[in-house]
C-alpha cells in the first residue's frame, strides 16, 4: 500500500468514526474525502475481494438486499452497500467500513449506478456483473436505453472472464454478442400464446433486423420470451426461471423458481424479477436451492425506501421508490391487487438525483386506478403542481383529493385519512425528505443512511 492510500484510508475512516457517533450518519461524505486524497483508492480497498456488481434502471437496491440476504448463510462476512448510496463515493465507504475476513473468501455484493460501471470496472475486478432491466429514465442523466446499455458495457468489456447474471427477458442484454460467460433468468410460467407489446414500449427492435419484436409470452413492459418472426434472434436459455406463481398480493408473493416454492414478503411481479436476480447469484456462488428459500422467507427484512413499511399513528404507511414509467405502472398494478379500502400519496421532487424531466408522469396509468376503493388522495412535493394536475387529468374525485407542497403537511394529512393502509409514492429526494421528517417524529430510526 502506497503512503498516499494509506493516508486517504487513514483519513476516510476517521471522518466515517465523526459523522457516525456525533453526526447520525453519512455514506458518502467518507468516500468523498478518501478520493480527494487518493483517485486510485479503490484499486486498494477492493484487492483479495470477489466482487459482484448488480446494476440496472429498476430494482438495484433491493436486488442487492435480497442477494445479501441469499448469500449470508455461507458467506457472514461479506460487504455490501446497503442505503443504496451507489457512486464511486458510496462504494468507497462500504470498502472503508468493512472488517476482512481472515479465515475465508471476501465477498463484496456492489449496487452500482449504470453510469458508474466504467467509472468503477476501472479499479476493480468484479466476478460477475447482475444487470436487472433497463427502461427509459431519467432521460436528462442516461439517455435512451442504448445509450445506458453501451456505458454498461465499457465496464463489462474490461473484465471478459467476468461471468454475466443478466434478465433474458429483456432483449437488450441479448442485443451484443460479448466473450463473457453467461447465465440468463427470466420467466417461463405460462403457456406460449402469441401477442405484441404495447406500442409506446421501448426496445422492441430486433438488433439483427429491426423487425418489431413479437412475444409468446409478455410479463410487463418489453420483458418476456420474445423472438423476431424476421430472423432467428429469440430469447435465449434460462438458467433459472419462475416456474409458477401461486399468490400475489401488496404484501407478499408466493411462486416457484427451477421449482423451488418461494415465499417472499413484499408484492409486485417486479420484485419477483429481483428475487430471480438473487437466486441466480446464489446458485451461481453455490448456495443451496432450499437454503435460498430459507433465507428470503423473512418477513423483517426491510429496505431503505423500498416498500419500506412505517407505522405513523394507526396509519400503516407503505413507502415505495418510483422514478420512471414502467417502475410506476408495476407499483400501480400491485396496489391494485389490495383488496382493502386505502389511501394513496404521490410526492414529485424533480431534483438532479430524482431526474429533472417529470414529463414520465403522463405515461402513468394512473386513469386505471380504481378510485371507488380509495378513501383519500393526496399529491405533495417541490413539483405538487404537476403531480396535482396530472391526478385531475386521471379523473381523482374531488371528494377524495388533497394536495399539499410541503412534506410536514403531507405528514400531518395522511395521519388524517381514512384507511389504515396508505401508500406513499415518491421520488428518490422525496423519499429522502419523508424519512428525515419520519426520523425526527421518531417514527423511524434514522433518516437517510
Amino acid at each position: 500500500m502506497s503512503l498516499k492510500s494509506f493516508l486517504a484510508i487513514a483519513a476516510g475512516k476517521s471522518s466515517h468514526w465523526f459523522l457516525h457517533n456525533f453526526m447520525h450518519g453519512g455514506t458518502a461524505l467518507p468516500g468523498k474525502i478518501t478520493l480527494k486524497i487518493d483517485p486510485n483508492v479503490l484499486e486498494t480497498l477492493a484487492k483479495n475481494y470477489d466482487i459482484v456488481i448488480i446494476t440496472g434502471t429498476n430494482g438495484k437496491t433491493l436486488t442487492t438486499a435480497l442477494t445479501v440476504k441469499v448469500l449470508q448463510s455461507k458467506y457472514p462476512h461479506l460487504l455490501t452497500n446497503p442505503s443504496g448510496s451507489n457512486m464511486k463515493q458510496g462504494i468507497v465507504t462500504a470498502f472503508l467500513t468493512h472488517k476482512k475476513n481472515k479465515h475465508g473468501k471476501n465477498l463484496a455484493i456492489l449496487e452500482t449506478d449504470e453510469a458508474n460501471v466504467p467509472i468503477i470496472s476501472k479499479y476493480i475486478k468484479p466476478t460477475a456483473f447482475v444487470m436487472t432491466n433497463l427502461f427509459r429514465d431519467q432521460m436528462d442523466r442516461y439517455g435512451e436505453i442504448y445509450t445506458t446499455y453501451e456505458k454498461i458495457l465499457k465496464g463489462v468489456r474490461l473484465h471478459p472472464e467476468a461471468t454475466i447474471i443478466a434478465n433474458g427477458d429483456a432483449p437488450i442484454f441479448n442485443s451484443v454478442k460479448l466473450p463473457n460467460p453467461v447465465l440468463y433468468y427470466g420467466f417461463d410460467n405460462k403457456k406460449d400464446h402469441e401477442q405484441l407489446a404495447p406500442a409506446n414500449t421501448d426496445g422492441l427492435l430486433c438488433p439483427k433486423c429491426q423487425h418489431i419484436l413479437h412475444y409468446k409470452n409478455l410479463v410487463y413492459s418489453n420483458l418476456g420470451k420474445y423472438y423476431c418472426p424476421n430472423c432467428d434472434f429469440k430469447r435465449p436459455e434460462l438458467a433459472c426461471k419462475v416456474t409458477e406463481i401461486l399468490t400475489q398480493s401488496p404484501q407478499e408473493s408466493r411462486f416457484k423458481i427451477n421449482d423451488t416454492p418461494i415465499h417472499l414478503h413484499i408484492g409486485g411481479t417486479y420484485n419477483i424479477y429481483n428475487t430471480l436476480a438473487a437466486y441466480t447469484v446464489g446458485k451461481y456462488l453455490d448456495v443451496d436451492s432450499k437454503q435460498i428459500a430459507q433465507m428470503l422467507d423473512n418477513k423483517d427484512e426491510k429496505v431503505f425506501g423500498r416498500q419500506e413499511t412505517i407505522h405513523v399513528g394507526d396509519k400503516e404507511i407503505t413507502l415505495i421508490l418510483v422514478k420512471n414509467p414502467v417502475g410506476i405502472n408495476q407499483v400501480l398494478e400491485m396496489i391494485k391487487t389490495d383488496t382493502s379500502p386505502f389511501s394513496l400519496s404521490i410526492l414529485l421532487n424533480a431534483n438532479y438525483a430524482d431526474g429533472v424531466d417529470t414529463s414520465w408522469i403522463w405515461d402513468a396509468n394512473f386513469e386505471d386506478l380504481p378510485f371507488e376503493r380509495i378513501g383519500a388522495v393526496l399529491t405533495g412535493g417541490e413539483r405538487y403542481k404537476d403531480i396535482t394536475f396530472r391526478m385531475k387529468v386521471a379523473g381523482v374525485p374531488d371528494n377524495i383529493f388533497t394536495q399539499r407542497e410541503k412534506i410536514l403537511d403531507v405528514v400531518e394529512n395522511i395521519k388524517t385519512m381514512p384507511t389504515k393502509n396508505v401508500y406513499v409514492l415518491a421520488t428518490y429526494t422525496a423519499v429522502l425528505q419523508l424519512r428525515k421528517l419520519l426520523a425526527s417524529a421518531g417514527y423511524i430510526s434514522g433518516g437517510m443512511e
